[in-house]
């Protein structure tokens, strides 16, 4: 995908903004009732739900099936505890990646995956993973880097890749805050 979230706090007024070639779209939650379906070309689609609270939650999908919950809404604040083990076992999903604080620049996510995430790459940021739990694995066009547990990687800006867990994992990511987790292209 092509084009980035502005940032969070402009969700609070109710707008949503997803900017970048190819895209470009700006649409308010006025005109929202409960989701926007934006078509990509690659044939993934990606939903975008806006909340009453003003949060947003991100499903990409493959073939019309909903593979991935991704939710961009920063759900802790400074000074506030982060019971990643609460949120842990309180997920049902397949994969699931929830934004738990802001730190700087950056955002520090959570992810609870199984299987394959599709091949995508992030133009202008890094990623850095630590596998808490499990054990993943990152193909990279060259070769795949396997994680075990307290172990973690960083994939520089611009290179493709694709996390896979063959097993329940237990992820914490750390990225930019304006990156879109499936990439830029």
């Amino acid at each position: 995908m092509r084009g980035r979230v502005v940032s969070s706090s402009s969700l609070a007024g109710g707008e949503v903004k997803i900017r970048g070639p190819p895209m470009k779209r700006s649409v308010s939650s006025r005109r929202l009732a409960s989701q926007t379906t934006v078509r990509r070309n690659a044939g993934y689609r990606l939903v975008i739900m806006m909340m009453r609270t003003g949060t947003m939650s991100m499903r990409s999908a493959v073939n019309d099936e909903s593979q991935f919950d991704t939710h961009l809404d920063i759900r802790f604040a400074g000074l506030e505890l982060i019971d990643v083990q609460a949120l842990v076992d309180a997920n049902t999903h397949p994969w699931y990646n929830q934004t738990l604080c802001r730190v700087n620049d950056c955002v520090m996510r959570l992810g609870v995956v199984q299987g394959e995430y599709i091949w995508h790459k992030h133009d202008d940021e890094d990623e850095f993973f630590y596998v808490v739990e499990g054990r993943l694995l990152l193909d990279l066009e060259n070769r795949t880097v396997e994680l075990a547990e307290r172990q973690g990687f960083c994939v520089p800006k611009g290179v493709r890749h694709r996390p896979r867990a063959p097993e329940r994992t237990i992820i914490l990511m750390v990225e930019g805050a304006g990156v879109v987790p499936t990439g830029d292209a």
